[in-house]
């Protein structure tokens, strides 16, 4: 055997001597996970204190307001106000060139006159018999049609004018002077801002929750309904119920409910400004309350019954709770018994735990340290 071989077989008799010896020994100890814990993420039922109380984006709008039109096309000859202006009932706000419609009313006038005097003569012939009955009944006729032409010339001279049907705030010039116009084509948006309309959306989950017969529980008395701004920090204002819808929206599946308030004095609040509104529903909730808990949270049993993994605060050890499920809405699933508050529950990792298995709680909100070149 040459030198070389001699060398490799000795590093090789080096490398597998151990792993033989420990092979031919005694048996190595191995380290048991029984010591060990999960950690799983998991959610804390809320009790019932405070429960009551939703909070909703709103969004503002005008109590009153109109698109206003002419009932008849022309030339917009005046256009009396801008953007901005406030105007009084019955004010003037625009004008078409009215010379057209004065002709009709012209010619109607005449007709009129013409029909009015063969009907007079008519009268005092018929009944000398120099006319016949049916003689008089034709010019009768003709008498009534060119009155109601006559009036209905007139009426389209005065639509020649538009005027404010209530005082507000004109919101939206939608034409310029000069411009032809169509009929019921809109030529300003005319607003009143005295009073504004709180709108915002009740999801069909709460809406469930309510008790029987208390389809509009916010406008019982007492019940608290405030609002409050972004631009407002500490101030809110109380709000009155108006209406609410019984049919949901098709695409969102909640309901619409609309609340009034007056204009703030040191304040000014315009229609599309958005808000949060403060409603205390603790006096109209079903006490058999559901709760909104994440999908991953419900597993199946051996028998594909759904049920949540509950964590022992004491032990930190599992238990099975069997629960009863409603409607899932996105990432949420709603459980309609089953449910205490004060448990906690497992909501991710829960398809891995099994009955007395020991866990750690992550937290509850994890987030990255700033890093130095962050600003503060």
């Amino acid at each position: 055997m040459s030198a070389y071989l001699r060398i490799a077989a000795f590093w090789i008799a080096a490398a597998t001597g151990p792993w033989l010896l420990q092979g031919c020994g005694e048996e190595s100890q191995t380290v048991t996970p029984s010591d060990t814990s999960r950690p799983v993420k998991t959610l804390l039922i809320a009790g019932a204190t405070g429960a009551g109380v939703r909070n909703f984006p709103a969004r503002i709008d005008a109590a009153q307001r109109a698109d206003l039109a002419f009932r008849v096309s022309g030339t917009v000859a005046e256009l009396l106000v801008k953007e901005g202006d406030r105007v009084a009932a019955g004010q003037l706000v625009a004008r078409l060139e009215p010379k057209d419609f004065q002709i009709v009313v012209n010619d109607r006038q005449a007709t009129f006159d013409n029909a009015k005097k063969n009907y007079d003569r008519a009268k005092g012939l018929v009944e000398s018999g120099a006319i016949s009955r049916m003689d008089f009944d034709r010019l009768e006729a003709e008498f009534k049609s060119a009155r109601a032409a006559l009036e209905a010339a007139r009426q389209d001279l005065a639509y020649t004018e538009l005027t404010a049907p209530f005082g507000g705030v004109i919101a939206k010039r939608q034409i310029q002077q000069f411009e032809e116009v169509q009929a019921k084509q809109a030529i300003v948006t005319l607003q009143n801002v005295d009073q504004l309309e709180v709108k915002f959306d009740m999801p069909e989950a709460l809406v469930r929750r309510l008790r029987a017969g208390d389809n509009r529980p916010a406008a019982r008395e007492g019940a608290v309904v405030a609002v409050s701004f972004d631009g407002m920090p500490g101030r809110s204002f109380p709000l009155t119920f108006k209406e609410v819808a019984t049919k949901a929206d098709a695409k969102t599946q909640t309901f619409e409910v609309t609340y009034t308030m007056q204009q703030p004095e040191q304040h000014t609040v315009l229609p599309g400004m958005t808000a949060s509104v403060m409603v205390d529903l603790s006096a109209y909730l079903d006490e058999a309350a559901s709760y909104q808990v994440p999908v991953s949270a419900v597993v199946g049993d051996y028998k594909l019954d759904p049920q949540v993994w509950v964590v022992d605060p004491d032990s930190l050890t599992t238990r099975a709770q069997p629960v009863q499920v409603g409607r899932m809405s996105g990432a949420s699933i709603e459980v309609t018994a089953g449910l205490k508050p004060g448990m906690r529950i497992v909501t991710a990792g829960a398809a891995f735990v099994s009955p007395g298995m020991k866990v750690s709680l992550m937290p509850e909100r994890e987030q990255a340290e700033p890093r130095a070149s962050d600003p503060l």
